[in-house]
């Protein structure tokens, strides 16, 4: 402690954060070495310029692109994750909650992903987040395996079981014999444990505070096609191209009782959504970079019919303007939209 003390004092710098650069003198090669950590990792030799420019770049970008979400994180926390490492990159500091406060930075995603299911996941930026309505309408693509026997709360492998059957019996013909039943336009009956609302509230939130919830009513749903591409019992897995509402873990579910016994969904991967791909659109977390996600950007706007296009930028504000809003906290709004009463399902945090 007491070198540190003497390196920065013979070498007189004043070490900042974020937004000085550190000066170039004798002494600094010292002092940095002798700063802890913790503190090294606060300051910052990048030149401010850089910065700005990087900040202008971030709030310039416009669109909408493609995330490759793992298992684990719900599609909000994954988008809070997005959002934090964006603003890092571009110097600017955490939004805080100011509704009086012009909203310069817009994020969002449409179309959630469950927590235990892992691929595409559309995001819109700037106008772009305006774009994300028409992305739940358009179709979705999934690869997803379902476990025969065993029966769960939420229809999928992390909920409690809550039934088990007999699968032995049950043959590969047999499933492929039955999927025509859930092909076209069908009537669905959705998950107990979805992001459908009651009273204001996610059916979710309450199954988990332990209240009773009645089923939503059954409601159509579109299936383009299915096919079974594996069987071996008790698993089976289904390429499933549907259309918007539609839930995977009611369709697995579902097959399970047509065979007189029951199933739920043990993995489950969103391959397409639109027209965005997990092999060719989906950017993994270590190209969630300001650059990269411009370049997916451009890309992604030659795959979006023209009537989705984005309108042309207000003309742009005075100079002086500009440098004012350099100096005030940013202001972020996070869309995310569900798969039903999309209107009603605008949630704006900060």
């Amino acid at each position: 402690m007491a070198a540190t003390e003497a390196a920065m004092a013979s070498s007189s710098l004043s070490l900042e954060t974020d937004t000085a650069p550190v000066l170039e003198s004798a002494g600094t090669a010292a002092a940095t070495a002798a700063i802890s950590p913790a503190t090294a990792a606060g300051a910052t030799t990048e030149d401010p310029d850089t910065k700005s420019a990087m900040a202008n770049k971030l709030l310039s970008l416009n669109g909408v692109f493609a995330v490759h979400k793992p298992k684990g994180p719900t599609s909000a926390e994954l988008l809070n994750r997005l959002k934090e490492k964006l603003l890092a990159e571009a110097g600017m500091p955490l939004p805080k909650c100011n509704k009086r406060k012009k909203q310069t930075f817009k994020i969002g995603h449409g179309g959630t992903l469950d927590s235990a299911a892992k691929g595409v996941l559309v995001v819109g930026v700037g106008r772009g987040t305006k774009m994300l309505t028409s992305m739940l309408s358009g179709t979705k693509r999934y690869i997803a395996t379902g476990e025969l026997g065993k029966a769960t709360d939420t229809l999928d492998s992390t909920g409690k079981v809550t039934e088990e059957k007999p699968y032995d019996k049950i043959t590969q013909e047999d499933i492929e014999g039955i999927l025509q039943k859930f092909t076209g336009n069908i009537m669905q009956v959705p998950p107990l444990y979805s992001a459908l609302k009651k009273d204001g509230q996610r059916l979710s939130t309450l199954m988990k505070r332990g209240e009773a919830v009645e089923a939503k009513p059954a409601r159509p749903v579109t299936v383009y096609s299915i096919s079974l591409q594996k069987f071996q019992p008790p698993f089976f897995t289904l390429d499933v191209e549907c259309g918007g509402g539609f839930y995977i873990r009611s369709l697995v579910s579902d097959i399970g009782k047509e065979l007189s016994s029951c199933a739920n969904v043990l993995e489950l991967t969103r391959t397409k959504q639109g027209p965005f791909t997990l092999e060719d659109h989906a950017l993994p977390e270590e190209k969630w970079t300001i650059d990269d996600i411009a370049q997916a950007l451009e890309l992604c706007s030659s795959l979006l019919p023209e009537e989705t296009g984005l309108k042309k930028p207000k003309p742009e504000e005075p100079k002086e303007e500009k440098e004012e809003s350099k100096e005030q906290a940013l202001s972020c709004e996070c869309v995310s939209l569900n798969e039903v009463k999309v209107e009603e399902n605008v949630i704006q945090t900060c």
